[in-house]
């Protein structure tokens, strides 16, 4: 039984690997779900078969439960708000490695004198990082769903706390790996650990969830693996190992998305200052335009760019977006779509979101292979994405995510920017962008902005578009 066990968790592995791989590209990523899912199932049908098992039905029980929350909140949640489940349940997984740490501290501790210096260093850890990531991970959920400000801030003392109470960690840490059999010890040690999170994640902006997401991810990840150790589970140990590397990379890769080093995003809270509605610089004019230009404008372009953002995802406005790049491809219009990195409030959000709405993968474009692209591109359609557009980014040495990359959509010949108001995006900061010459504002709600733009394009006559032809884009006057 125990070499069909072995065998079991060995193909469970494998299948985590090959659905982690296949979850690389937004083609294979669906069914890369469906065999990790499987790998899972075969993961818990083993798992009942280990020996000294008794309580079957509190786990079975268990298994129910969660079942029926995670397939409720995945079928409920909209896409908004996806970010904020991602985190919550990341949060989860730290949460539980913790408490099963705790638990066999307890269990090792019962009835005996001292507990191996391995097995304690593994357990502290365990507990202490997956504290740190259940605690990190509600607050950002909190932040994520407006419950609290999301804004960035730093206080004097912040910096300083942090160092205690890590160093404070550190002795705990010590003293239950030096043999500490007191429960008081292990107490204190989660407790400070929840505090940390809090504290580590509290005072980071919104713009920088992106970042915290995958970080809190990895240290579930480490936590899980460390349970692993702790219950000598050998499953659970390849699952968190995958998980935590995973999590990091992600981490590291966003980080360079937004050329900041992660210590910056996690104490140099970006974006401290949040204002409430844009004011315009001395001398310049927002220049509005029409839904039936903005239609004439892209009907008779050769190449259309459209930038999803958060803006869209709040709207549900993904298949209305769609439908317009299938009017404007029936014309003959190039369209593509133009992702960032952190667009969004999670890495990959744009891109589920138009997954969601069958947009073809072919003509989606991260930013390093369509940056290049915008000096020749007639028309960009900015759909709610701010920071990631902002100019400021590449050319302000003073704006705060100046450094940052960005998508290069000033560099196309016209413009066209749909949002419900002046207000800055979610890191705080004005967008010199608005104020371009080549710039147009289409303002309200962008689903009824998309659904009008749609009916004007259907409007224009039939005649399409070749590519090749000597033909300029239109010039709307003001």
């Amino acid at each position: 039984m125990t070499t069909a066990i072995g065998i079991a968790y060995l193909v469970a592995s494998l299948l985590f690997i090959l659905g982690l791989r296949m979850l690389s590209s937004p083609v294979t990523a669906r069914n890369g779900n469906r065999v990790a899912a499987v790998g899972m199932t075969i993961a818990l049908g083993a798992t009942f078969f280990q020996k000294d098992l008794s309580n079957y039905g509190l786990i079975a029980g268990a298994i129910v439960v969660g079942a029926v929350i995670g397939v409720g909140s995945a079928r409920q949640v909209k896409m908004t708000a996806m970010p904020q489940m991602v985190a919550i349940f990341n949060g989860m997984g730290g949460g539980a490695a913790a408490l099963v740490s705790a638990l066999e501290f307890v269990h090792q501790t019962t009835g005996h004198a001292t507990i191996q210096t391995s097995q304690a260093a593994t357990i502290a850890l365990g507990a202490a990082i997956g504290s740190i990531s259940f605690a990190g991970s509600i607050v950002a959920f909190v932040k994520l769903q407006e419950l609290i400000t999301s804004s960035a801030f730093q206080f004097r003392w912040t910096k300083f706390a942090n160092g205690l109470i890590f160093l404070a960690l550190i002795a705990l840490g010590g003293a239950i790996t030096a043999g500490s059999t007191s429960r008081l010890v292990l107490g204190v040690l989660l407790g400070l650990a929840l505090l940390l999170g809090l504290v580590l994640v509290f005072p980071i902006g919104g713009a920088d969830m992106p970042v915290v997401i995958a970080l809190m991810n990895s240290l579930t990840g480490l936590a899980a693996a460390l349970t692993g150790f702790v219950l000598n589970n050998e499953l659970l140990i390849v699952g968190g190992a995958l998980v935590g590397a995973s999590g990091t990379l992600l981490t590291l890769l966003m980080a360079k998305a937004m050329n900041r080093p992660v210590t910056n995003v996690l104490f140099g809270g970006f974006g401290a200052t949040l204002s409430v509605e844009a004011s315009l610089p001395p001398g310049v004019t927002i220049r509005e335009i029409s839904v039936g230009d903005a239609a004439v404008l892209m009907s008779y372009s050769h190449r259309v760019v459209i930038v999803p953002g958060y803006g869209l995802a709040v709207a549900q406005a993904q298949h209305q977006v769609r439908e317009l790049a299938d009017l404007l491809n029936d014309r003959g219009v190039q369209v593509k779509y133009a992702i960032h990195p952190v667009a969004g409030r999670m890495p990959g959000h744009m891109n589920v979101l138009l997954a969601e709405a069958d947009v073809p993968y072919s003509q989606v474009y991260e930013m390093d292979a369509i940056n290049g692209e915008f000096p020749s591109t007639d028309v960009v359609l900015v759909v709610g994405a701010n920071d990631i557009t902002n100019p400021g980014a590449r050319d302000d040495p003073g704006s705060a995510i100046y450094g940052m990359p960005i998508l290069n959509v000033d560099f196309a010949a016209n413009i066209i920017v749909l949002k419900r108001s002046m207000r800055p995006g979610f890191a705080g900061i004005d967008n010199p962008l608005y104020y371009n010459p080549k710039t147009s504002m289409l303002f309200g709600d962008a689903r009824d902005s998309l659904q009008r733009l749609v009916a004007a394009v259907k409007s224009q006559p039939g005649a399409t578009s070749q590519f090749g032809q000597d033909k300029k884009p239109l010039a709307i006057s003001r």
